[in-house]
């Protein structure tokens, strides 16, 4: 069909101006730009602290001690930038990380990551998303699909196709949970991977992943279908964590033997 060479010639124009690859090695496609990115996550950083009060005293320099070990394990690109980290005020077991540079860390997680080795899973997760563009590639992949869509709307109306607006319907549907929400798994998984590597690398014992997400499985209740869901079911991440644990291990007591002994103290 017409519209179906459409969509294809508009899929491989996207595709050949974009090829990366991401540190686990998996093909990615990155539109934007890595400034344009950083300034988006400056703004989006300052929306949240206009959103949520912020925290200092023992809790803040709990997560800076934490948040500065995972950093010195980074790239040398990435471990000059100046890492700006929060913590805020919010009962949500929540954490993120934003290209540029920021960290923000929720109480409510620290009632979940018992210790320092835990809130390092999290802290190397989040910042695992950054080091492997993950924002970018979310972005420039829903760009890509709203593209298509757009070529096929086009394309069916043009040529009088009966019931167009329903096949539109079922294909944005179908875009949903066949693209955009495994690929955000797919983006989750990568990044318990990486951010495993890198708490080990900075001297955090990389057991405790497994004991945050049995915590967190506790403290969560109930999780979608993981079809529906764009993580991974808490049983599948530990499962994953699980099978990259030799490598990890190899990798911290590695850093243990150069020194590396993070001592961060829980408030």
């Amino acid at each position: 069909m017409r519209w179906m060479k459409a969509v294809g010639a508009c899929a491989l124009m996207v595709t050949v101006a974009a090829c990366s690859t991401s540190p686990t090695g998996r093909s990615q496609m990155l539109l934007l730009d890595e400034q344009q990115l950083s300034q988006m996550g400056a703004q989006a950083f300052d929306q949240y602290q206009q959103e949520l009060p912020t925290v200092s005293g023992r809790q803040l320099e709990y997560v800076q001690c934490v948040t500065r070990n995972v950093v010195q394990a980074l790239p040398q690109d990435q471990r000059n930038q100046n890492w700006q980290v929060k913590v805020f005020e919010s009962e949500d077991a929540n954490a993120f990380a934003l290209p540029g540079g920021y960290v923000g860390v929720n109480t409510g997680l620290l009632d979940v990551a018992t210790n320092q080795d835990q809130l390092a899973t999290v802290i190397g997760h989040e910042i695992a998303h950054v080091l492997a563009h993950h924002a970018n590639e979310r972005a420039s992949t829903e760009s890509a699909t709203q593209l298509g869509m757009s070529v096929v709307g086009t394309a069916l109306g043009s040529q009088g196709v009966t019931g167009s607006d329903q096949l539109m319907a079922a294909m944005g549907m179908g875009a949903q949970y066949g693209i955009l929400l495994p690929f955000s798994r797919s983006h989750e998984s990568e990044a318990d991977t990486i951010g495993l590597q890198l708490m080990a690398d900075a001297g955090f014992d990389p057991r405790a992943s497994v004991q945050l997400w049995q915590n967190m499985s506790a403290a969560g209740g109930g999780q979608p279908p993981e079809w529906m869901s764009t993580h991974p079911a808490h049983g599948n991440r530990i499962a994953g964590l699980e099978a990259g644990m030799n490598d990890a291990m190899a990798r911290y007591e590695q850093a243990q033997a150069r020194g590396l002994t993070p001592s961060c103290k829980a408030p």
